[in-house]
Formats: structure tokens, C-alpha cells, sequence
């Protein structure tokens, strides 16, 4: 006879889940911040950038948004470390890997939303900002950018929320964070409708922690009767 849920729960599943949602933050913060650093730069020189090299950008976002993620995960952990550049190849641990592909194809979307905001500002503003005697640069970065990024901020926050549920895909090269650990605990318990059921809780803990967070992000940075009227 198996043990009561509570019972199992307590003395199993929790300790070891907790374990796991430590390995899924270590997989999801960097990743999340990797992501963020590539879609606003990516974003930025898709819209002001050379033309050459917006080609290239715009060449990694169709390559990262238009391959499943799977793939991307597999290649950069399985695939990676036979390609050889003479006598040197690149070995990645699983967490690296992880956290690799997961930043790639999160900054990818994120550029998208990046320069959305970017081509929603007044070219204007720039040339309000050349007659005060600022450079390209500084008007992007000092006046148009923390508009874009204002604007940018739910659908990057979005793709974060994406991130949180997607970084479970990191079982599958050996990473034990959140569903690595239910698989296994499953596979040797067969208690799979409390133990998936039990993670799924987890997993809806997790966005809904960071929905909070990033809305209050939003409320921070936004300007009254700019982005949305004022309550």
C-alpha cells in the first residue's frame, strides 16, 4: 500500500522539488538576463544599426525564432563539441548549455519587441536632440531607448514568463531542475499524477511570482498619461 500524498509529499517529493526550483532559478535568472542584454542590443541595431550588419542581425533572429528550441538546446550541448577549431573545441556542462540556448532564442523574440518600441517613437525626437547637439548615439541611448524599453516592457516580460515554462526543456540534457527531478521521481515511485500535478504548482508559483515582479517593474518605470492613462 503507498503511502498517504501528504506523507509522500513531505518526506520525498518537496525536499527533492526544492532542490530542483534551486537548479531551475540557477537555469532562469541568467538566462533571463542573457536574453534581455541580447534583444535590446539586437533590437537597437536592427533599427539603427549599418546595413550590413542589421543583415546579420536580422539573419540571427529568423535562425533562432524559425528552429524549434529543442533542436537549439541539442545542438549547443550535443553537436557543439564536434565542431573543432583546429586542436580547440567547446565542451559545454549541461546548465551551460542550457542556459545558452535559452538566452539565444529568448533574445531573439526580445529584439522584436525592442524595436517595435523603437519604431514607435517620433523620428523627431532625434532630430530635436542632433539641434541640441547630441549624437546619434547619445539621443538613442539617453531619449529614445527608455521610451522603447518602457513600451517594450510587457512583451519582453512575456517572453520571460515563456522562459520560466520552457526552461523545464533543459531535462532533456541531463539538467535536474524542476521536471528532470518530477520525471525521475515519477519513473521510480509511479506516483506521476501527484508528482506532475504536485510540479505544476510549482511552475504556477514560479509566473506568477515573476508576473508580480514585472508588473511593478512596469508601474515603476512608467511616466503618468505617457504610455496609458492615469488612474
Amino acid at each position: 500500500m503507498s503511502t498517504p500524498y501528504l506523507e509522500f509529499l513531505h518526506a520525498e517529493l518537496a525536499p527533492a522539488l526544492m532542490d530542483g526550483l534551486w537548479t531551475s532559478v540557477l537555469v532562469i535568472v541568467p538566462s533571463a538576463a542573457l536574453g534581455a542584454a541580447i534583444g535590446i542590443l539586437a533590437g537597437v541595431l536592427r533599427v539603427y544599426g549599418h546595413p550590413a550588419l542589421r543583415r546579420v542581425v536580422n539573419g540571427y533572429v529568423s535562425l533562432f525564432r524559425g528552429t524549434p528550441l529543442v533542436v537549439q538546446v541539442f545542438f549547443w550541448y550535443f553537436a557543439l563539441p564536434y565542431i573543432r577549431f583546429g586542436d580547440f573545441s567547446i565542451v559545454l556542462d549541461p546548465i551551460g548549455a542550457a542556459v545558452l540556448s535559452f538566452g539565444l532564442c529568448s533574445g531573439a523574440y526580445q529584439s522584436e519587441y525592442i524595436r517595435g518600441g523603437l519604431l514607435s517613437i517620433k523620428r523627431g525626437q532625434i532630430r530635436a536632440a542632433l539641434a541640441l547637439g547630441m549624437t546619434t548615439r547619445q539621443a538613442v541611448l539617453s531619449i529614445v531607448l527608455p521610451q522603447a524599453f518602457r513600451r517594450a516592457l510587457p512583451g519582453c516580460g512575456n517572453e520571460i514568463i515563456y522562459l520560466i515554462k520552457y526552461s523545464s526543456l533543459a531535462s532533456i540534457i541531463t539538467v535536474n531542475e524542476l521536471t528532470g527531478t518530477a520525471t525521475t521521481i515519477a519513473k521510480n515511485t509511479w506516483r506521476n499524477i501527484e508528482v506532475f500535478c504536485t510540479v505544476g504548482v510549482y511552475y504556477l508559483v514560479l509566473v506568477s511570482v515573476a508576473a508580480w515582479l514585472l508588473r511593478r517593474a512596469e508601474d515603476a518605470l512608467s511616466v503618468p498619461g505617457f504610455e496609458r492613462p492615469s488612474n
